[in-house]
């Protein structure tokens, strides 16, 4: 069963041959304001408008649950450093107005099994909104 995907390039699912999921999931929704000072005065607040959205999740990859770390790994490098903006989408529902870009991954290693082969990893991913 689906449960979201990043554009065609990283599917969200669990089935009985393959488990590939997120957690702690997180958005951040932010404004900009800017501050004007004023002489012996407070100073005043201005709303500029909305800021691009962030959110931030985790990605277990485990061979035992069906997946290849590694080639995984390697496809969301790709994606960060080509630039590639995608439609999140979770629970059939799109994520936000706007499509999304992959700013950063932090990748950890967990397993390696003889020859070097990555058995086990985890990654926290950081989206931003693309407008």
């Amino acid at each position: 069963m689906e449960i979201g995907n990043f554009g065609r390039m990283i599917i969200f699912r669990t089935s009985d041959e393959k488990i590939l999921t997120f957690n702690d999931f997180k958005q951040t929704v932010t404004g900009r304001w800017a501050t004007h000072d004023r002489i012996q005065k407070k100073p005043i607040s201005e709303f500029l408008g909305p800021d691009n959205r962030k959110i931030n999740f985790s990605i277990m990859l485990d061979v035992s649950l069906g997946v290849r770390p590694r080639t995984i790994l390697e496809s969301i490098e790709k994606l960060i450093e080509e630039g590639t903006v995608e439609t999140l989408v979770i629970g059939g529902k799109k994520i936000g107005a706007n499509r999304w870009k992959i700013t950063s991954m932090s990748e950890t290693w967990d397993v390696i099994m003889n020859k070097g082969e990555l058995a086990k990893a985890s990654a926290a991913l950081t989206f931003e909104e693309y407008v």
